[in-house]
């Protein structure tokens, strides 16, 4: 009887060997996370997403207070209106003279015109000239400081737009947007509470966008590349198996210990190198989901 235990024990033993080392390499499956974070002080007034929820990219879920911001915007821009509303009309404030300067032109041309028949004098040109030079030189004083008030009024009324622009780019800081599209898998928020600058919220993650990471020994890197196609099959215990079809997205460049969950095709190996391995996720796959390769 015990001769026959020996060999039935050398088999399964072998079996067991031989099922554990059916792989090139093991790891887990990953999703990109993305944490966000509130970026404006305030009591959340909206918060909709919860764990399990979809969400589409940049769709907003939630907010916080914006009513003194909101208050402040409207104040500005009535100053703003105000400031504005100053702004002198240099056409219209210059129209008397222009006609002044106009007439004096017009009474030159009747002296000169006299002049050559005799019927007036040099003199009556010379004091019409000098009329005419001191009003060009009022017009040219009053331009100058109506574009003057004008530049500071404009100066000033770009200052108020400019606050009411970083108003503007806080209230949009005040929602509470999901960067990218997937799912809510932590919600660290609830309506009601204070929220911080850089407080988390919640946490997202694309799962149709998922990937394994596994690794391999530094003997292994010479049957892998970027692009290459290798059988992804997630265990998800028992007899529950299934595979995908994978592809190597990313090799790191640089070794790491071998992490204590993780087997690798050779037991002794140390050292390895981490790989991306994108899959199509059909639904069942999870974070945290063991996985293995095959290349």
């Amino acid at each position: 009887m015990k001769r026959l235990l020996i060999p039935i024990t050398m088999l399964l033993t072998a079996a067991a060997c031989n099922r554990n080392t059916d792989f090139d390499a093991t790891g887990t499956f990953e999703a990109t996370e993305v944490v966000v974070s509130a970026e404006a002080n305030g009591r959340i007034t909206a918060f909709d997403a919860e764990e399990g929820d979809t969400v589409e990219a940049l769709e907003q879920v939630g907010a916080i207070d914006t009513v003194q911001l909101y208050l402040q915007k409207l104040q500005l821009q009535r100053s703003a209106a105000s400031v504005r509303s100053t702004k002198p009309d240099i056409s219209r404030q210059l129209s008397s003279l222009r006609e002044r300067i106009s007439k004096q032109q017009t009474e030159r041309r009747r002296i000169e015109s006299l002049l050559k028949d005799g019927a007036a004098t040099e003199k009556q040109l010379d004091d019409v000239d000098a009329q005419l030079k001191v009003l060009n030189s009022e017009y040219d004083a009053m331009l100058s400081t109506l574009e003057n008030n004008t530049a500071s009024i404009d100066a000033n009324s770009s200052a108020i737009d400019l606050q009411i622009a970083q108003i503007d780019d806080r209230l949009a800081k005040s929602r509470i947007i999901s960067p990218i599209g997937g799912t809510v898998l932590a919600k660290y928020a609830e309506a009601g509470e204070l929220a911080t600058v850089g407080r988390p919220l919640m946490k997202v993650a694309d799962l149709n966008a998922i990937y394994l990471r596994a690794y391999f020994t530094s003997e292994q890197l010479a049957d892998l590349k970027i692009g290459q196609e290798v059988t992804v099959t997630a265990d998800f215990g028992g007899d529950s198996r299934f595979d995908y079809k994978g592809r190597i997205t990313w090799i790191s460049s640089e070794s790491e210990f071998t992490p204590k969950t993780i087997q690798t095709r050779n037991s002794r190996a140390n050292l390895v190198y981490a790989v991306k391995i994108a899959v199509r996720n059909d639904g069942r796959l999870k974070i945290g989901t063991y996985g293995e390769v095959r290349l």
